[in-house]
């Protein structure tokens, strides 16, 4: 089970993707972030964010 530590850094950078707006750097950044602490690809992080594949901001 994952420690505290992380569950909390992992729910700040879900809260952080989810407060910044699509197509900017913060967004972006935001996202790079999440990605690096979970492991899951751009694709997957959006389709958490209930965005379909057609919405997605950018490939990659």
């Amino acid at each position: 089970m994952p420690d505290k530590d992380f569950l909390r850094r992992r729910n700040e950078a879900w809260r952080n993707l989810r407060e910044a707006k699509p197509d900017t750097p913060e967004f972006e950044t935001a996202l790079r972030d999440l990605q690096r602490l979970i492991a899951w690809p751009r694709n997957r992080i959006l389709a958490g964010l209930g965005w379909t594949p057609d919405e997605s901001i950018q490939d990659g």
